[in-house]
């Protein structure tokens, strides 16, 4: 088998049947232009920051949605197959070992750029967003790129947790995490406790390298790169090692 051929065959099949999934699309895709909808376009006027709120609130609600595409898309659907004795049967295939995961991680980064093509997008027609070409892609750029941390999280995740609970755990990281760091609601206006706590999650440091794009970052942009390295590192460890006792207790 070509190998090429195959990572291209994993790709589109794996995005074929993504797509399929309302339990992904949903909360990945739908979930965070609602809240751009509400929030960004509906209230922000009123808030007396129209334009300004339609802006910073593209970085911070595409940071949440390409969180939520690496969480689900690795972490659950790992899971799932794990569960489903899928991943032994990719074993067994001729199939090259990588193909699956980077088929996942062109996945997500795909769902991410169709998400934070579609908020620019409601930004400019909609919510009086006025953004330069080159700025549009810096930001479109950081958040694509910003899937990789995230899913190697979910990585860990998928290996780590059962098929039934990992859509729950995902959910008890995601959704508070994203709060406290900023993503919904922005840090400056949160109480004492989150500006404390949120500097120590990953999201909030994706959240401002994209915030950083727009103009509004906070902080050293090395620093948040920094620590997504680390961050990285650490789940991709912590992935390893439940890979490697999920294939002891299969073949052992």
């Amino acid at each position: 088998m070509n190998p090429a051929r195959a990572y291209v065959a994993e790709i589109k099949y794996e995005f074929l049947k993504t797509i399929r999934l309302p339990g992904y699309v949903i909360p990945t895709i739908l979930f965070p232009l609602m809240f751009y909808i509400l929030f960004g376009l509906a209230l922000g006027p009123k808030a007396g920051g129209g334009v300004e709120a339609a802006t910073y609130l593209i970085a911070t609600y595409g940071a949440f949605g390409v969180i939520g595409a690496s969480l689900v898309g690795f972490g659950v659907s790992v899971a799932t197959e794990r569960g489903q004795g899928w991943l032994l049967v990719k074993r067994a295939s001729p199939m090259p070992p990588m193909a699956y995961f980077i088929a996942k991680i062109a996945m997500s980064m795909l769902f991410s750029l169709v998400l934070v093509i579609l908020l620019l997008t409601l930004g400019t027609s909609f919510g009086g967003v006025e953004l330069p070409v080159s700025t549009m892609l810096a930001l479109t750029g950081t958040l694509v790129a910003g899937a990789l941390p995230f899913c190697a999280m979910g990585l860990a995740i998928g290996y780590l947790a059962g098929p039934n609970s990992a859509s729950a755990i995902v959910n008890l990281i995601y959704l508070p995490m994203s709060f406290a760091s900023g993503l919904w609601i922005p840090m400056e206006i949160l109480p004492k406790f989150f500006k404390v706590l949120g500097p120590m999650l990953p999201a909030y440091h994706f959240a401002q390298l994209g915030l950083a794009s727009l103009g509004y970052g906070q902080g050293s942009a090395l620093i948040h790169l920094l620590v997504l390295g680390g961050y990285a590192l650490i789940f991709l460890a912590i992935a390893l090692f439940a890979y490697r006792r999920d294939e002891g207790r299969t073949f052992g």
